[in-house]
Parts: C-alpha cells; structure tokens; sequence
C-alpha cells in the first residue's frame, strides 16, 4: 500500500506550525510514507503573514513552503502535493486540487463567505474536506456544518478527541459525504498519533488523488507511534 499525509502544517508559513519543511519531509520519509500534502492555513485561519500587503505578495509567501517542499522531496525522494486550508468563523475546509496560479488569478477570495467561496472551488474543480468539523475549542463560538458544499468529511483527524471523530462519522454518514482521515500534523515527528490514506497504486497528481478518493479507492488509517 502506497500511504500519505494528508493534512500537513509547517513553519513558517502557518503560524501554528513548529516544525520546517524539510524537518517534515525527513520524518515522513523516514517512516516509510510515499507522499505529503502540504495544506497550511491561508488568509482567515493561522496564516503567518500581514494579510494588508498586496495580495500577490500575501499569496506568494503562502506557497512559499509547498514550493520548497517540491524541490526537497525530489531530493530525498518523497512526493509533495498541494493542498490549503481555509477558515471561517471557526470552521476549516481542506481544499484540494486549485494551486497557485487558481489563487493568483481571484483575488476575491477573502472577501467571500464561506459559502459562497465553497461553490466558487468546487465549480472550479476542488475537492473539498470539512476538516474536524466537530472540534470545540475556546475561540470557536459555535460548531457550523456545510454539508451542501463539500465533498468529504475529516472522521478521523490525529490531533483531536475521539468523540469528536465519532460525531464526523455520523454526520458523514448521514449526509452520504465521503470519509477522510488526516493528522492535522503541527509537530513533525512528536506527534504520537498519526492519520492519512493509504492507495493500491502510487498517488501521481492531485488529480489522481482526487479521482482515486472518488472511486472509492482510498483506505483509510491511523498509527499510534
């Protein structure tokens, strides 16, 4: 089985993140994973860069770390794959399948609501995952659902409780969403618990990723170390 990271948080680029690209990628590579998806918070989450700036700049800076991530996993030998993260009010969506020129070219994006930013991606070709959608913590007000606009649903997420999986579970099933797993990894090799897919065949692009997921292929995990 070919296996991946598929929510991965580095420094600097999210401000939540303690541990640097290459630092990430040793590790993954180290334990035998075949790939990483880079997915670091943009504008509305724990996104570390003055968001006043001009937009390019803020969005230059935000793939600054998945670019260098490219370069080292070539090195060593493990794939890297693009993903973002985005906020609103609390609630986190993985996206996966827009890159940087997507970015680039829509500069509204920041000042769409969630809703209204969750068609506009999924018109444009995303999958999206709402991320522990039943995660409680001091600064979220409320738990806000979107079962309308998105693909999949994060049931298992590494760094969170495991009643909050059991709720994802449940409100996936209901809705018919797709399962999905990821570490939500903010600590590199510290992180004692571990999530993510696993595929028959090698992942090549974000593309396949996302048809693979579709047609039902993805196993997913979650290791205790």
């Amino acid at each position: 089985m070919f296996k991946y990271e598929t929510h991965l948080h580095t420094a600097p680029v999210s401000r939540c993140g303690k541990v640097s690209v290459f630092d990430n990628l040793k590790f993954y590579k180290d334990i035998g994973y075949d790939g990483v998806f880079i997915t670091n918070h943009f504008i509305g989450g724990s996104f570390n860069y003055d968001v006043s700036k001009p937009y390019k700049e803020v969005v230059e800076f935000y793939f600054s770390d998945y670019e260098e991530a490219q370069k080292i996993g070539k090195e060593i030998g493990i794939q890297v794959f693009c993903g973002v993260e985005h906020t609103f009010e609390g609630a986190d969506f993985l996206i996966y399948g827009l890159g940087k020129e997507w970015y680039l070219e829509n500069e509204q994006i920041p000042a769409m609501k969630a809703s209204e930013f969750l068609s506009f991606a999924r018109e444009s070709g995303a999958f999206i995952v709402q991320a522990h959608p039943f995660r409680e913590a001091r600064y979220i007000d409320h738990i806000h659902l979107f079962p309308r606009h998105v693909d999949a649903v994060e049931i298992i997420n590494a760094s969170h409780e495991c009643l909050e999986d059991e709720m994802a579970k449940k409100y996936a099933e209901h809705y018919g969403l797709i399962p999905f797993a990821g570490s939500d990894n903010h600590h590199g090799a510290e992180k004692p618990r571990l999530a993510g897919l696993c595929f028959k065949t090698p992942v090549k692009d974000e593309n396949d990723f996302i048809n693979k997921i579709k047609k039902g292929e993805a196993q997913l995990f979650l290791t205790l170390r």
